[in-house]
């Protein structure tokens, strides 16, 4: 296993901690002791499935395939195609034909997915949120929809944490940070989702 820091166009920073020390605080005088309050549980962080979900595969042959759900997204990886699609032709930012898997109940509600819906900016991408993009071969992973809209605004990722060849079939990962997630190191919340996903948790 291989894995490296990648942060674009910016020099490396060390990053020091400094420690404040504090006085102990004197009790007062013939106090009662008194039994210290419990602490709050932390929140758990939402499930996989329990955040927003956008995928785009941006294929070989030129084609977006793109997914408001994990299911329909994680079928298309293992075969190659979905039994349900709404294709529309030179509507990428670049004039790409954009594939959106369905579902059943799209199709009997005769409604849009919530891939077109997300797409066509009728349903704003917000946190929680987790999103994939293969391209080249490669997954970009993202845990922020802000991380994602950048992405794809500018097709370039400032700071980036990535693992050679952990993805299925040998695939690299490459995991998008940004100026407040990269402090923190390797995004290890964020590689757990992306297991997550493919165990159905």
């Amino acid at each position: 296993m291989q894995t490296m820091f990648v942060k674009s166009m910016v020099a490396a920073a060390a990053v020091s901690v400094v420690a404040a020390c504090a006085t102990d605080p004197v009790p007062p005088a013939k106090s009662m002791p008194t039994a210290a309050a419990p602490a709050a549980p932390a929140a758990a962080a939402p499930a996989v499935s329990d955040r927003m979900h956008y995928f785009i595969v941006m294929a070989e042959d030129g084609r977006w395939y793109v997914f408001g759900d994990a299911k329909n997204y994680l079928m298309y990886r293992e075969h190659g195609e979905v039994p349900l699609t709404r294709t529309r032709i030179g509507v990428g930012p670049n004039g790409e034909t954009v594939v959106f898997g369905i579902t059943d109940d799209d199709v009997k509600a005769n409604r849009p997915s919530k891939a077109e819906m997300i797409f066509d900016k009728k349903v704003p991408m917000k946190d929680p949120f987790y999103g994939e993009i293969v391209k080249d071969g490669r997954y970009l992973v993202f845990g922020s929809a802000k991380d994602f809209e950048e992405y794809l605004a500018h097709q370039e990722m400032t700071y980036t944490f990535a693992t050679i060849g952990e993805g299925p079939k040998g695939a690299s990962v490459i995991y998008a940070l940004n100026k407040d997630t990269v402090k923190q190191g390797r995004p290890t919340a964020l590689m757990e989702q992306f297991k997550a996903l493919r165990s159905g948790r």
